[in-house]
């Protein structure tokens, strides 16, 4: 069987369009073997110098010419050089080969110099260099786009201008109103509340509702057990309170009932997962991102991690750093993780102290780290006061909004009902501030009476 870096160098000197492609990111060092790395510095430099691709003939010509080369090693690169054929593989196939090969090369790099480093063999470096080391190693894959250019790409910014932007919308008004609509691909959008007020619910709520719109939703629980996120839901789309759920007046005939009723309303599918607290990263989610699109050609349209403070950072797993560079590390990799898979997350995170039971909340509330709200493209605050809880009602109020101005409906209120885990519009109080400035209300079945210009 032939060697991935024989095939690499092969389609390096007959593939023009894969070299340009895989060239920016090959190194010298990933080739152990001294003729292959060879071979690799004399095509490259051949594409740099003269802009095409090397033929044989000129690849052993360039060889000879070496002069750090002994007799035996040019021997046995030219012979390599005469083995590189012109024949054909996958294009994407070996596209994908040679990331992965890129990316074990510079990971197995990494380790032994990081190895090197802990056991003092490295002068110049020390042991604080590593995580970089490491994290720049896993980072490895290929990215061809070279940037916008402002003046001749004119036509794409204007097709993107008037290009209608995928969303994931709410099913409550006001939601969709702050976000124009709902939650575009590629970002990450965090509840913040006290414990108890409702961040879970919140995210079943949302789950559900995106379910229902015949989309694919992943839901990632650290904090509960996968059962007690299924019994939320069940509540909110059964139309059941959670009480009742283990009711001997609900029986299996029933339950089963329901459900299909529910399979028969929408075409996605609810995956929960669960994972012990503190336990995974974007790389156990990435995983089973694969496993899920292998074993049950599952792909999420959407996913809810539950929640982000009980995340592991991948990026400083074993690492000792404080609470504030540690949880922007999570956010940072969940937003990595929202743009490689084109879709959006939603999370949610706790307030300080000071922030629970207050009948206000702002950004500096947020629990360990405000370099969350920084990563964040829309954050919320679920509030809950005693008169709030006795209207069953809790306050929505924008924290950081990059889809909208935030403070169009700075605050408004929507309605929860705790037994059957689900939020409604409602509706607006008069005594709600900061909402600016008011659209005309379309639906007559609700007014929205209660805000102030």
């Amino acid at each position: 069987m032939e060697r991935i870096e024989t095939t690499i160098l092969r389609n390096l000197v007959h593939n023009e369009e894969y070299s340009r492609k895989v060239i920016p990111f090959i190194e010298p060092t990933y080739f152990e073997q001294r003729s292959e790395k060879v071979i690799f510095e004399e095509i490259t430099h051949f594409i740099v110098k003269y802009g095409s691709a090397i033929t044989t003939e000129a690849l052993n010509i360039e060889v000879e010419n070496r002069t750090d080369l002994n007799e035996s090693e040019v021997k046995e690169t030219r012979e390599i050089c005469n083995s590189l054929d012109d024949s054909s593989v996958d294009q994407q196939w070996l596209l994908d080969t040679t990331e992965k090969w890129c990316r074990d090369r510079a990971i197995y790099i990494a380790l032994m110099e990081s190895i090197s480093i802990a056991d003092g063999q490295d002068e110049k470096k020390n042991r604080d260099a590593i995580p970089s080391i490491l994290s720049d190693a896993l980072a490895v894959s290929f990215d061809n786009n070279i940037g916008h250019d402002y003046l001749q790409n004119y036509e794409e910014r204007y097709e993107f201008y008037h290009k209608k932007e995928e969303k994931i919308p709410f099913d409550l008004e006001y939601l969709n109103k702050i976000t124009k609509g709902g939650l575009p691909n590629k970002t990450l959008n965090i509840a913040l509340a006290g414990t108890g007020v409702g961040k879970s619910l919140f995210m079943c709520h949302v789950a559900s509702s995106v379910l229902l719109q015949g989309r694919n939703v992943l839901y990632i629980t650290m904090e509960m057990a996968e059962e007690k996120i299924a019994e939320r839901i069940d509540a909110n789309l059964l139309d059941i309170p959670i009480q009742q759920l283990n009711s001997p007046l609900l029986t299996k005939e029933k339950y089963s009932s329901k459900l299909l009723e529910l399979t028969k309303k929408t075409q996605g599918k609810l995956i929960v997962k669960e994972y012990p607290t503190a336990s995974a990263h974007v790389g156990h989610f990435k995983a089973l991102l694969n496993e899920l699109s292998m074993k049950k050609g599952f792909s999420p349209d959407i996913i809810f991690i539950d929640y982000l403070n009980i995340c592991a950072s991948a990026r400083y797993k074993g690492t000792i750093v404080n609470s504030y560079t540690y949880v922007k590390a999570i956010a940072e990799e969940l937003r990595g993780l929202a743009v490689e898979y084109d879709l959006p997350i939603v999370s949610a995170t706790q307030t300080t102290r000071a922030g629970y039971g207050s009948s206000d909340v702002e950004l500096t509330d947020t629990s360990e780290s405000f370099g969350l709200p920084a990563t964040a493209d829309l954050m919320l605050a679920l509030i809950s006061t005693e008169d709030l809880e006795g209207l069953n009602q809790i306050m929505v109020k924008q924290l950081k909004n990059r889809y909208n101005d935030p403070t169009m409906y700075k605050r408004f209120v929507i309605g929860i009902d705790r037994a059957k885990m689900r939020l409604y519009d409602c509706d607006q109080q008069d005594d709600i501030i900061d909402a600016g400035d008011i659209e005309p209300v379309t639906d007559t079945k609700k007014t929205f009476e209660g805000f102030k210009v």
